[in-house]
């Protein structure tokens, strides 16, 4: 895919002799939401993980603006600024107030003026409306509020993608909702997204592609419309149906 922010080639890993990754090809543009489908255990974390190379990958290549960025010996710290990610547990410090656990990594390692940093940080606080909040601690917060805090972390970095890993699979389903909008919000704003999700209406709504992924490899992808109304694979059938309890004439 000519001009392609993000490139996987052959993506391969395994742990502890079990593949867990089978050779993923993945071009995403700039500007693109792909949802990651599939049962637990399919590969999607880890996936996403190799992106961001907090796993290194066995094989394969890794591209962000035509950069091997999976080049053993690469210094980490410059990609994982540019490449975002946010997980289903919060990993909020909770002897810390919600806005000092979204200081404390951009004040030691962005060159920014500490009082336009702290502005910035409020105006995201105010743009999830959590601006009432950012005083609180961890456990003054729902658990939908504390998500929306790491989201503003993880933005507070000024990253080019951002990599979300079944972030509403920990919440009360009343919660859900609320994390959703925030992604709502990053997909009108041009925010380069991929995330692995069991939200299938909301992949059905907001993605640009779906992305089946089952025993680690990629086994179908396409525009949502066409992924949820007539998958071509027989495996996708099967997944469609059992995980929307639906025939797919009526998905």
């Amino acid at each position: 895919m000519p001009g392609a922010k993000l490139s996987l080639r052959g993506v391969t890993k395994s742990f502890g002799g079990q593949a867990v990754l089978k050779n993923i090809d993945l071009e995403v543009t700039e500007g693109e939401m792909i949802c990651l489908i599939g049962a637990s255990g399919s590969g999607k974390s880890t996936l996403l993980r190799c992106i961001n190379q907090l796993e290194p990958v066995d094989e394969g290549t890794v591209w962000l603006d035509g950069v091997d960025i999976s080049e053993p010996g690469l210094d980490l710290g410059p990609i994982r600024r540019r490449i975002g990610i946010v997980f289903q547990s919060f990993n909020l410090f909770p002897h810390m107030t919600a806005m000092d656990n979204v200081l404390l990594a951009p004040r030691r390692v962005l060159n920014e003026d500490p009082q336009s940093l702290r502005l910035r940080a409020e105006e995201k606080f105010a743009r999830f409306g959590l601006l009432s909040h950012k005083d609180k601690y961890p456990d003054q917060l729902s658990g939908g509020q504390q998500q929306r805090v790491a989201v503003i972390r993880a933005l507070t970095m000024r990253p080019e993608i951002m990599l979300f890993d079944e972030i509403t699979s920990a919440l009360d389903p009343e919660l859900v909702g609320e994390v959703l909008d925030v992604l709502r919000q990053l997909r009108t704003e041009g925010m380069t997204m991929i995330l692995a999700t069991h939200e299938m209406g909301f992949a059905r709504e907001l993605a640009d592609r779906v992305c089946f992924i089952d025993g680690g490899m990629i086994v179908e992808q396409g525009p949502p419309n066409q992924l949820f109304s007539k998958p071509k694979v027989a495996r996708t059938q099967e997944f469609l149906k059992s995980v929307l309890r639906l025939s797919l004439i009526h998905i």
